[in-house]
């Protein structure tokens, strides 16, 4: 982990950015106090849960995208 102030931190970004891909650690400092931290972003791979306040109380049915007797399918090309 290493500490640049902000000035030399917006003159040497492009070098900062490259630690940080190398899985380092830099902090930026305004006047000695730290206020800024920069980290590799890390995608999150876990599975989301999908859910919410209507779990459990819509159904779906199973004929839902039939075409009901009597109807014809047509498809239009929406063209500019």
């Amino acid at each position: 982990m290493r500490i640049f102030n902000i000035s030399d931190a917006r003159n040497r970004f492009s070098a900062l950015i490259a630690k940080v891909e190398d899985s380092h650690e830099v902090i930026i400092s305004r006047a000695g106090k730290p206020v800024a931290r920069l980290v590799p972003y890390r995608v999150d791979t876990t599975p989301r849960e999908l859910g919410g306040s209507w779990t459990g109380n819509v159904k779906i049915a199973d004929d839902f995208s039939d075409v009901p007797s009597g109807w014809s399918v047509t498809t239009t090309s929406n063209t500019c």
